[in-house]
């Protein structure tokens, strides 16, 4: 098996440098980014991590056949991966953006892949844990979802509140008339306006029907 040496190694075999001038001199080290071929993925269920990649890509668009990186964030959020520290939506939205490129939005499967190695290997710079230690620990988190959380921003109401608002019988002034007060219907423009009825017998009769009601008779 062929062995490639590093450069400090050369230096080490060639130039007779101590190993000791190479840590002080902090020589050159090999690249610390990972590829998705240089990790491993058998400590988790792909299969099962694919479905909940596929639940979250039709997030808000069943026919979706990629994800975004809303739907990305939204993913990393719900297992906890994201926080205020160690990975942030800004860091992600970088990493999702190098992988995608400048003219894509969305990733399959195997590119959301990517996206995670470069999001474990911002924890690992945060933790000084090995990548593939942040790796696990993030597959962990995402296949454990059980699907997209739903959060309302509507706070609860008791229905006893609800009850109260709604009761028209306890209304009162103007608000008293805008409802039937056996049905409790909205009266409409009728409730929140004085009407005049301008029908009648000829152009200027106005109030048909009232005249017997304005005149009773002694």
């Amino acid at each position: 098996m062929v062995k490639f040496c590093t450069r400090a190694d050369v230096l080490l075999c060639v130039e007779n440098i101590p190993p000791e001038y190479i840590a002080e001199k902090k020589m050159p080290q090999e690249s610390k980014h990972l590829s998705v071929a240089d990790v491993t993925w058998l400590n988790w269920d792909d299969e099962e991590m694919r479905r909940r990649w596929e639940l979250f890509s039709k997030f808000g668009n069943q026919a979706a056949v990629e994800i975004t990186g809303k739907n990305f964030d939204k993913w990393l959020k719900d297992a906890g991966v994201l926080d205020l520290k160690a990975i942030t939506t800004t860091m992600t939205g970088i990493a999702f953006s190098k992988v995608a490129g400048p003219k894509r939005k969305t990733l399959n499967y195997k590119e959301s892949k990517e996206v995670l190695v470069k999001v474990a290997e911002d924890r690992a710079s945060k933790t000084h844990k090995s990548v593939q230690d942040e790796l696990d620990s993030i597959c962990k988190r995402l296949t454990a979802l059980e699907g997209p959380s739903i959060n309302s921003t509507t706070k609860t109401v008791h229905q006893d509140v609800i009850d109260r608002l709604t009761d028209v019988t306890k209304y009162t002034g103007s608000h008293k008339e805008r409802f039937d007060a056996e049905t409790g219907k909205g009266k409409g423009k009728a409730g929140r306006e004085d009407l005049v009825d301008n029908s009648g017998y000829v152009g200027n009769y106005k109030n048909k029907g009232t005249y017997d009601k304005t005149h009773k008779k002694n």
